[in-house]
């Protein structure tokens, strides 16, 4: 093992850990190998991690399965104790945290704050869960025995983190697995771990035992994944990112039957039907499209407009889109950053240069904005022909594209058109009709007269191909929990021998 040492870059005023963490310690991969982050906003690196590598990543499960022995049976009360103090610990560092947010991701230091509020909730929603764990006890049908069921902890955990919510999408796993009683690998997406290294250093500090949280940031991803997930002594994976990596990842979970949660990609309808508030209908779609620029698995992906609405929605939404100011994410009413890095950067343009070749309208942006970052205009898109890319793959990006229909029927049909399922909006005046419709859509997550579905107290998840099990919510930790059966006999047992004595 490398000697320990914690490593440290000043991000946005801010020292953070560069290190890995493994077994309660701050130390260099074993193999010696860095990577840079950038800022999306210049293209320049902010900071240099230590890049683990099997090995690395090895050490860490050996050290999560040796703390899952005692950390799986330590109270409800001493669980929720260190989750709840750490809900304090990332409030409390609120604005260091959102800095590096935005300095490594690029969002508007505005939204950033908002993650950090966002994220500590699930530190405190599940450390109010970890005493609601139960099992069950009754009579089995034939009244010969009792049944009894209790909870246990899965047990070591993979959790695999995007880079759009750097940390929310960590406290979302890992307040669900320290709650159950899980132990935790954390491996961060690389364009964002800065945050997780905070996260981790704040977890630690709280008094999280050595080796029941440990982070292994990493540049290449499928072959760490890969490792871990061939030693049995892993019996969970948790997996937010592209459908197309969940794929592989489930298909490699086969091998030894890991437990998985995969929260995968989405394609979600905004559906704004005839008796619509329009004006509500805006407000919820500049949230639902433009938050963190587009870049969330639940934004608005295609907007499905009734033509008794359609010209005075599009008109409303293309002059609020026009009007969002672009830029570095620290300056002053910035509402949309960079993307993440070129090649999104360059598939949204892809998206919307397809759609424009087969015939629809840029109301506003439609281009690249030059000079240094990963910029990418705003953009409001009419008269989309229904096989156009932009329809069927995820954007990722601050692009809305509109489509109308002539009824709800049609809505509906356009809307489950396609094969995934996570997120879905409604708006109508009609609060029947809001339910109707919302019981006929494919997804896991409806919005209903909203914009915005996210919350630390309700279950995220899609259908079909947007996922496995759910994140938040009474749910949450149900994915690191097994179920335990107990057959009980009651029957005393000198009552079956006459001649024993009592």
């Amino acid at each position: 093992m490398s000697k320990s040492t914690n490593s440290r870059d000043t991000v946005a005023g801010v020292a953070v850990p560069t290190s890995l963490f493994i077994n309660g310690a701050w130390r260099q991969s074993n193999g010696g190998r860095l990577f840079d982050v950038a800022d999306p906003a210049t293209g320049k690196v902010i900071a240099t991690v230590s890049d683990a590598d099997t090995t690395d990543a090895e050490e860490a499960l050996a050290a999560a399965a040796q703390a899952q022995q005692t950390w799986g049976l330590t109270s409800p009360r001493e669980r929720a104790a260190i989750l709840l103090a750490a809900f304090y610990a990332v409030q409390a560092k609120r604005h260091e945290i959102a800095a590096v947010i935005t300095a490594e991701m690029g969002r508007p230091l505005a939204e950033s704050l908002a993650e950090v509020d966002y994220g500590a909730e699930f530190l405190r929603w599940f450390a109010e869960q970890t005493a609601h764990v139960h099992g069950d006890y009754g009579p089995s049908p034939s009244g010969a025995f009792r049944v009894v069921t209790t909870k246990v902890p899965v047990g070591p955990s993979l959790l695999i983190t995007p880079w759009n919510f750097p940390l929310a999408m960590g406290t979302r796993k890992i307040g669900a697995a320290l709650a159950a009683g899980c132990t935790v690998i954390l491996k961060p997406a690389a364009q964002t771990p800065l945050t997780a290294a905070l996260l981790v250093e704040i977890l630690a500090d709280v008094g999280v035992p050595d080796g029941v949280v440990n982070l292994i940031p990493t540049n290449d991803a499928g072959g760490q994944s890969k490792a871990l997930m061939n030693d049995a002594r892993l019996r969970k994976v948790s997996f937010t990112g592209s459908t197309t990596v969940g794929s592989v990842l489930l298909r490699q979970a086969a091998d030894h039957v890991l437990k998985s949660s995969m929260e995968l990609g989405g394609n979600g309808p905004f559906l704004v039907l005839h008796d619509a508030d329009v004006d509500a209908a805006v407000d919820g779609a500049m949230i639902a499209k433009f938050r963190n620029g587009g870049q969330s698995c639940v934004a608005a992906n295609r907007f499905i407009v009734h033509k008794n609405v359609a010209d005075r929605f599009t008109a409303e939404l293309a002059d609020r889109t026009a009007a969002l100011k672009v830029g570095e994410g620290t300056i002053a009413g910035v509402g949309v950053g960079p993307l993440i890095d070129a090649r999104q950067r360059d598939k949204v343009h892809e998206l919307v240069a397809d759609a424009v070749q087969r015939g629809a309208r840029a109301l506003c942006g439609g281009s690249l904005i030059e000079g240094e970052g990963y910029f990418y205009a705003p953009t409001v898109l009419a008269d989309v022909p229904s096989d156009a890319r932009i329809n069927h793959e995820e954007i990722f990006g601050p692009v809305a594209p509109i489509t109308v229909v002539e009824s709800d029927e049609e809505a509906i049909r356009l809307a489950n058109d396609t094969p995934y399922g996570l997120a879905a909006f409604v708006y109508t005046g009609d609060g029947a009709r809001a339910f109707t419709v919302a019981e006929r859509l494919e997804a896991g997550m409806i919005g209903i007269n909203r914009g915005l579905v996210s919350e630390a107290g309700a279950p995220f998840g899609g259908i079909k191909a947007s996922g496995l099990g759910r994140e938040g919510g009474h749910l949450g930790i149900e994915e690191y929990l097994e179920t335990k059966y107990f057959a009980l006999d009651l029957t005393v047992p000198s009552a079956r021998n006459e001649g024993a004595a009592l």
